[in-house]
């Protein structure tokens, strides 16, 4: 019996999975959709299918799966749509409010439009105590343990599900917090209790309670999950324990998860990034932007040099999160994102989606209104019969229906609305590149464009086009590469102290105890995960900024003794970091260290990526017919050959107008694009 690895990246329209036989390195990829009642049973569902279908394991099907990791929207769908746990607050007395009033920050003080997110926590279950640490932490206040009670019966009473924890500078202290859980723990022992220095030990306090607020929101709904998902691969007959994404592309066992669940609010995408990293090198190119397109949102991402850029803070649906995360940016534009007409009779596509269930219209579910996959339907750069290699029936008249009644609406064409749609949400995914692009100091005409997804290599051409990106890559299965992903990633996490201080000789002994102090968790937390001395790395970091100013740059800590060379090493890489950045340094002005961080890795085997099997054959072996596809370049219904993914081998080359077809996604070749397949099976696209 053959040995397997096997990746399961859950979405909100498609759960992916993909296998990696360990003997022979064999990739074997399935699709199926997802279940939002309950997407445990979609994922166990898939696997079943998959391994009995490629592993010919039917009996317990996942007796032969050595390592199981797991990708997830459950958490970022939860904060999303609002279904997350009643929570109650304690906080220092005075700042309950705190978590309404943010910060003066008002990017949209104009828009009358604007939206709030959803506060969290009503008012009357957020409390403040007495008690108060001053900014070195020595104690002004004690802390008032009966108020503490107090509050935690007041919620008990009201049925909250979990708490969260924040006091001013519990980040330099943690004590009157650890206690605070400690009374709240013993009076709600079914409640998940979260205390900010636990999941964001940083300075800043709205940031600080913003996390801790989310992390105890989704806790329970986590836990909930994990549950019931383990449960069901253990009744599937896994025996290895499993491991779950988290938003900096590394993977933690499930505990550790259920713990710190804000940590994978980008669960899904970030995998993603990881695989093409890996791909991105195999094919021998080092700048990258993924565009990684799903049936709900288009994840978009910048890779410098081969790797990723980390932030240590992000705004995640309108919510301040403090975790580590890749610098991944989301917009609501996906193959089920719904189109409308505006009060101002304009085209608008998304962020709204029909997602799973009902679906597209083209779906047949009873869905009315149009989105961008019935676009594609009625222009037939999708197959308008079947989709998912034959597996799903598509209606193509009852998308050109609603098509045709929003044309009326417009006065346009059906063939003309159906493109709009697709120009619309291009767009719309355009800004979401020039985001971590030329927001970040970066051209995007100097890098090449890696489109996944379901619907990446659908629309990668007319972005690529957009932004005047001269290459495209689509790898082997751009529609499971989440999946792939988890295959190729190591177990992660990150631990982080904030201390003040001037970067000069006098701050020596600070820094070192500093230092210190993170790689000291990072090897406590080595050992709680039963990682072995020879797979231990640690990456040390230091936020810098200059006197005065209010954002950091993270810099990273050569090796070596910490003295005065170190301290000169590390504000010649801040200095060349502002410039990139910023375009200028300030001579003369006073560089501080704000915060310490250690990135603990643990390798852990990881899949292979093989060559591609070479073909002597040319490229017209792989056409297995032709369809009409409405391209805007000809404005007409025009002839294009179709191929198929796995006859296209490695040399082989052809021009657009084309399709490639593959079970879990489609590439489009417009007229005047040149395509050729390279060593490792990739399409890689040439615009003229």
């Amino acid at each position: 019996m053959r040995n397997w690895r096997v990746g399961v990246d859950s979405g909100g329209t498609f759960t992916d999975i993909c296998l990696i036989g360990e003997e022979d390195r064999a990739v074997q990829v399935w699709k199926v959709a997802s279940t939002p009642d309950d997407p445990s049973r979609g994922i166990a569902e898939g696997v079943r299918e998959a391994m009995g279908l490629y592993a010919d394991a039917e009996d317990a099907p996942l007796t032969p799966v050595r390592f199981l990791g797991h990708g997830t929207t459950v958490a970022t769908n939860a904060l999303i749509q609002h279904r997350g746990a009643r929570v109650g607050l304690i906080t220092t007395e005075g700042f309950r409010d705190l978590l309404e009033i943010g910060r003066q920050k008002r990017p949209s003080l104009y828009d009358i439009f604007a939206e709030k997110p959803l506060t969290l926590v009503p008012r009357a279950l957020r409390f403040g105590v007495p008690e108060r640490l001053l900014h070195d932490g020595s104690v002004e206040t004690p802390l008032d343990e009966d108020a503490v009670r107090e509050a935690a019966l007041a919620m008990k009473a009201d049925g909250v599900e979990a708490v969260a924890i924040c006091f001013l500078y519990a980040f330099v202290d943690p004590r009157h917090e650890q206690r605070a859980r400690e009374i709240v723990a013993g009076l709600l022992p079914d409640a998940f209790v979260c205390a900010s220095h636990e999941i964001a030990p940083e300075f800043r306090e709205f940031e600080r309670l913003m996390t801790a607020t989310v992390n105890a929101y989704l806790g329970p709904t986590m836990q909930r999950y994990i549950s019931r998902l383990q449960d069901r691969l253990t009744g599937l007959g896994l025996a290895a324990a499993p491991h779950l994404t988290l938003s900096n592309g590394g993977v933690s066992s499930f505990d550790g998860a259920a713990q710190a669940p804000v940590r994978t609010v980008l669960s899904g995408p970030s995998t993603g990034v990881v695989a093409a990293e890996a791909i991105g090198k195999q094919a021998g190119f080092a700048d990258l932007i993924t565009f990684d397109m799903g049936g709900t949102s288009s994840d978009v991402a910048l890779m410098h040099g081969g790797k990723t850029r980390q932030a240590n803070e992000a705004t995640v649906h309108g919510y301040p999160i403090k975790a580590p995360m890749l610098d991944i940016h989301t917009v609501g534009a996906g193959g089920g994102s719904i189109a409308r007409i505006d009060a101002g009779g304009f085209l608008k596509v998304g962020p709204e989606s029909a997602g799973a269930d009902p679906g597209p219209v083209c779906y047949g579910k009873g869905n009315r209104e149009p989105t961008v996959t019935d676009a594609n339907i009625v222009l037939q750069a999708l197959n308008p019969t079947h989709i998912l290699g034959g597996r799903m029936e598509i209606r193509r008249d009852l998308a050109e229906a609603a098509i045709r009644d929003m044309a009326e609406r417009l006065g346009l064409g059906v063939m003309e609305t159906a493109q709009g749609i697709i120009s619309v949400v291009t767009a719309n995914m355009a800004r979401a590149i020039r985001v971590v692009s030329v927001q970040r100091g970066y051209d995007p005409r100097d890098y090449v464009l890696m489109a996944f997804g379901g619907a990446g290599p659908l629309h990668a051409v007319r972005l690529a086009r957009e932004l005047e990106i001269g290459t495209v890559l689509v790898p082997r299965s751009p529609g499971t590469l989440c999946a792939l992903g988890l295959l190729l990633t190591d177990l992660q996490s990150s631990f982080a102290t904030t201390q003040l201080m001037p970067m000069h000789a006098a701050s020596l002994p600070a820094i070192e105890t500093a230092l210190a102090t993170v790689a000291a968790q990072a090897e406590d937390w080595f050992k709680a995960e039963g990682i072995g001395p020879d797979t231990r790395r640690v990456r040390l970091m230091v936020d810098m900024r200059y006197e005065g100013q209010n954002y950091e740059l993270s810099v990273p800590v050569p090796p070596g003794p910490v003295d005065a060379d170190m301290i000169a090493a590390l504000i010649a890489g801040f200095e060349a970091e502002h410039t990139r950045m910023y375009g200028f340094t300030a001579e003369g002005e006073q560089i501080n260290a704000v915060t310490f961080r250690a990135e603990a890795v643990g390798l852990i085997e990881k899949a292979s990526l093989p060559d591609a099997e070479p073909g002597d054959a040319t490229s017209e072996t792989a056409i297995t017919g032709s369809r009409e596809i409405w391209f805007p370049e000809t404005g007409r219904f025009t002839a294009s050959p179709i191929y198929d993914r796995d006859a296209l081998k490695p040399g082989m080359s052809f021009s657009g107008p084309a399709v490639v077809e593959q079970m879990d996604a489609t590439t489009l070749v417009p007229p005047g694009v040149d395509a050729r397949i390279d060593r490792a099976g990739n399409i890689v696209m040439g615009l003229k």
